[in-house]
């Protein structure tokens, strides 16, 4: 099956995901998130990138980034990205805390974040020239069932 291309993939993400507003305390498993599941509410970038992969049929558990990082059944570490794969990014490689997006194309990233406030599409050098996101961690891919 032939990959999407960035315009394709950009082009066919309904309206709601680039309405999305980022508000902090809409993780996954958060209170907030199971009483009004959801993006129409606002996202952090965790519960915003697995909503984006859901949209593409990727089943995505509510993990916190750190969780997603040390998974080994359902997702995969990838040495070099292609799109729909989540790429994780800190001030360290530390994982807990990192902040997820989604590949959209060749180093191009779509991603939610408090300093943009909607969804947006950075490339690589955008986030190494931010401390907060100057380390990229890694790419994770979600595997589909057999």
């Amino acid at each position: 099956m032939r990959e999407p291309s960035e315009d394709e993939l950009l082009a066919r993400l309904p309206e709601w995901a680039w309405e999305t507003p980022y508000v902090g305390g809409r993780f996954p498993g958060s209170r907030a998130v199971a009483e009004k599941p959801g993006l129409a509410e606002g996202a952090n970038c965790q519960l915003f990138a697995y909503e984006v992969l859901r949209h593409w049929a990727f089943d995505v558990p509510a993990w916190r980034s750190s969780d997603l990082w040390d998974d080994t059944e359902l997702t995969e570490r990838v040495a070099h990205a292609r799109p729909l794969d989540l790429a994780l990014f800190n001030a360290t490689d530390d994982a807990w805390g990192a902040h997820v997006g989604v590949v959209v194309g060749e180093g191009r990233v779509l991603h939610l974040s408090a300093e943009a406030g909607r969804p947006v599409v950075w490339g690589m050098a955008d986030f190494a020239a931010r401390d907060r996101y100057r380390t990229l961690i890694g790419f994770k891919r979600v595997l589909r069932p057999a």
